[in-house]
């Protein structure tokens, strides 16, 4: 087992690092509000830190799972970042979604310092973090990616290198593209059976035993007709994610008319007060 650190405890992180525990690795945690680093320890054992470079000091693993670019920098760079308390050979392993531009940025800066670095973007939201069935898109070098497997697999059911530093958010990226299509598709199909007068949820029943079927369509889509939006992954954390995505497909030239249109639906949706309701709340703008 290890020692590690796990930086960020919100909804994701928290059962992410908990998991880590559980698995017999020595945690020291992280997180701005004190209290809730206190309250983890308390309920996990463990260790907690006042800085990230604290917790950092003398891990073989460092964790992350933070809100965005700025809130990643700040928990690595500088006096009190990470990287200022590892020791050369310990590895960063960042599960923010972000943009692969910051990935790479962070990559250069730990390998300047003899640390190493994996991008590893998580997919299954809040559920996928509590019962350890996350799937993680990892981005650097094989040797490195090899070190920290076996801890990520303490609460992830899949994990993958898909390449160098910056693949792992780039693949994030193409998940978020195909959870908006399929999200927005199921919502226009539940409110025409709705206006149809259907019984909902026979449909969903029997159109999910062919090729219509999705995993949204099984998790999402009866929860979607009962107009329950209370999953864990907010709207607004899903337009950062478009909005990333979308950069970088001008960066490189790719055509998303789909997903650019989904994205200003979810902003409808937040126009709504619907900012912290789940991505399934796409229907709502269609049944206002």
């Amino acid at each position: 087992m290890a020692k590690v650190a796990f930086l960020g405890l919100g909804v994701m992180g928290g059962p992410m690092a908990g998991h880590l525990a559980k698995n017999g690795h020595d945690v020291t945690v992280y997180n701005r509000t004190t209290a809730k680093a206190e309250a983890w320890v308390k309920a996990n054992g463990g260790a907690f830190a006042k800085t990230p470079r604290e917790a950092a000091a003398g891990q073989e693993i460092v964790f992350a799972c933070v809100g965005n670019d700025d809130d990643l920098r700040g928990v690595t760079l500088g006096e009190d970042g990470a990287f200022a308390g590892m020791e050369k050979g310990a590895i960063f392993v960042d599960h923010t979604t972000a943009s692969a531009e910051v990935a790479r940025e962070l990559s250069r800066a730990a390998s300047e310092l003899g640390l190493g670095f994996i991008d590893a973007p998580v997919s299954g939201g809040q559920a996928g973090a509590e019962n350890a069935a996350l799937t993680v898109m990892c981005g650097g070098d094989e040797a490195t990616y090899a070190k920290v497997e076996p801890a990520i697999l303490s609460f992830a059911k899949a994990s993958r290198l898909m390449g160098p530093a910056g693949s792992g958010q780039l693949t994030k990226m193409v998940n978020q593209i195909c959870i908006a299509g399929i999200v927005q598709g199921l919502s226009e199909a539940i409110h025409f059976a709705k206006r149809a007068e259907l019984d909902v949820d026979a449909v969903l029943d029997v159109i999910s035993k062919g090729a219509a079927g999705s995993w949204q369509m099984e998790n999402r889509g009866r929860t979607m007709n009962a107009e329950k939006f209370d999953f864990g992954f907010a709207v607004d954390w899903m337009r950062k994610d478009l909005g990333i995505l979308l950069l970088e497909a001008r960066r490189n030239g790719a055509k998303l008319p789909v997903t650019a249109l989904v994205d200003q639906f979810y902003a409808d949706v937040q126009a709504m007060g619907g900012n912290r309701w789940d991505t399934s709340s796409l229907i709502a703008r269609l049944e206002k």
